[in-house]
């Protein structure tokens, strides 16, 4: 018998389940008593530990590490809720008192989210900008948020400690959603149980507003249940039949590219700063060196994009660099870098350092036939095939480039010696095309320069090339 979760295995009975286990544990926990509340919240916070243990146990979550550390930070989260029964009941969520409480469910999120953080790298990693951006755009409307929405509304019992706490926790969970809304939309084998992260996270920073809202008057009601509903979206996600695509994707997602956001990055370091002038000016009660000190926790991040920023540049310079002076299709050296190796092997040889220069030309034969029955494709795979063999034949020192359509050169600072016959060897080996096997010739000239001799570049290659035509003249009789 097939054990759930399996990877081919339809979606709805997992989103039914949540949905079910959602409006039960919500109702039963709104008509229950005071003592009933604090069981029925601390079996839900066992509900994610038995989903993620089930599936590590049914082999549905390949790449095991990341899975078992974000299971970890849960059964940490877990034990805080039954050591610290009365920190939702009680109202202590929302009130930044700093106490140990807070440090314990502070330690349990961030283990958490480096699990989740690894689950999730394959997704990111040709997206780091983007998540970069996303981050930074959760920490920038965080700002906002706290200095607007929950700061005012912090009780006399908040503590800096705390408070820092709660900011930290409230600007970490926006910066979450906004890289797991920006993996999401990239990643559409992986889309529902990442959609179930989202949602974990979503309920978890509604949770940390509703509790502040009502921290000082009101039920602690509203809060248990959206920390509830994040239990319960977390539970879904590793028994969600698209699990196994969360850490390992079925193909790389495209690297993303776009231009540099430096506003945004200095929008992201002014914004917070720049709040908390405006309520000091205002002479606002909730004005503190809090919210700029916050902005610290952006500080990395702009960092990171400082630093990806300048390793793109780096790249894309060395794709230049290369490009300049390379063949596209074959990788040798290109026309205009070996010419400029000629002019500078000649300038040597002027000079005395050298004592011989060669130049080869080399030219297929019988490579239109292959192009025009089995199509250009298969005339690109033979000419990165023969260009691969004429670089493993030259010794260090050679120059091989790709000069032009089938035309390959060879710059030697020696004599030809025996490489015009063991590149015609090389060549004339056959080539698999498909399911084919084709052969091509090579006609092969060289000329060589000595110390002493005064000849230009143009009329070293003019020897070479008068050379390797009248091979071919001499293949062309023999066929006939």
């Amino acid at each position: 018998m097939t054990r759930w979760p399996r990877a081919a295995a339809p979606a709805w009975p997992v989103h039914a389940g949540f949905l079910v286990a959602a409006v039960t544990a919500g109702a039963t926990y709104a008509m229950a008593g005071p003592h009933l509340r604090t069981q029925i919240f601390a079996l839900v916070t066992l509900v994610p530990i038995a989903t993620f243990a089930g599936a590590l146990g049914a082999g549905h979550l390949i790449d095991r590490r990341p899975w078992l550390i974000a299971t970890a930070g849960l059964v940490l989260l877990s034990v805080s809720f039954a050591f610290w029964s009365d920190w939702v009941p009680g109202h202590h969520l929302g009130r930044a008192e700093g106490r140990a409480a807070d440090f314990g469910m502070a330690a349990a999120h961030l283990l958490f989210l480096i699990g989740t953080g690894g689950v999730l790298r394959r997704h990111g990693a040709n997206d780091v900008a983007g998540l970069l951006d996303a981050a930074l755009f959760g920490v920038c409307v965080a700002g906002p948020a706290w200095a607007w929405l929950i700061a005012p509304r912090l009780t006399s019992a908040s503590t800096p400690i705390g408070s820092m706490l709660a900011l930290a926790d409230v600007a970490v969970l926006a910066a979450v959603l906004g890289a797991l809304a920006r993996i999401g939309r990239r990643a559409s084998r992986a889309r529902g149980p990442i959609a179930y992260l989202l949602f974990c996270c979503g309920a978890t920073l509604a949770a940390h507003v509703a509790a502040v809202l009502t921290s000082s008057h009101g039920s602690a009601t509203l809060t248990a249940v959206l920390l509830m509903m994040a239990f319960l979206t977390i539970a879904a996600a590793p028994i969600h039949p698209a699990a196994p695509m969360v850490t390992n994707p079925d193909r790389p997602a495209r690297e993303a590219t776009g231009n540099p956001p430096l506003l945004w990055m200095g929008a992201a370091l002014c914004a917070n700063p720049l709040i908390a002038a405006i309520q000091a000016v205002r002479g606002d009660a909730s004005a503190s060196l809090l919210l700029p000190v916050g902005t610290m926790l952006a500080v990395p991040l702009v960092l990171l994009r400082l630093q990806q920023m300048s390793l793109l540049r780096s790249r894309a310079e060395r794709t230049l660099a290369h490009h300049a002076h390379h063949d596209e299709l074959t990788g040798l050296h290109n026309r205009r870098h070996v010419v400029a190796e000629i002019d500078r092997a000649l300038a040597d040889l002027s000079h005395g350092s050298l004592d011989e220069v060669t130049v080869l030309l080399l030219d297929l034969d019988g490579f239109k036939p292959i192009n025009d029955r089995y199509g250009h494709r298969a005339g690109d795979a033979v000419l990165r095939t023969v260009a691969s063999r004429l670089a493993g034949a030259v010794s260090d020192g050679d120059v091989v480039g790709r000069i032009g359509g089938d035309e390959f050169l060879v710059l030697r600072r020696r004599g030809a010696g025996e490489l015009p016959a063991r590149a015609a060897e090389l060549v004339r080996l056959p080539v698999e095309v498909g399911e084919a096997l084709v052969q091509v010739g090579v006609s092969c000239g060289a000329a060589t320069v000595r110390r002493g001799e005064v000849v230009d570049r143009d009329a070293l290659i003019g020897r070479a090339d008068a050379a390797m035509y009248a091979e071919k003249s001499a293949h062309r009789l023999l066929v006939a």
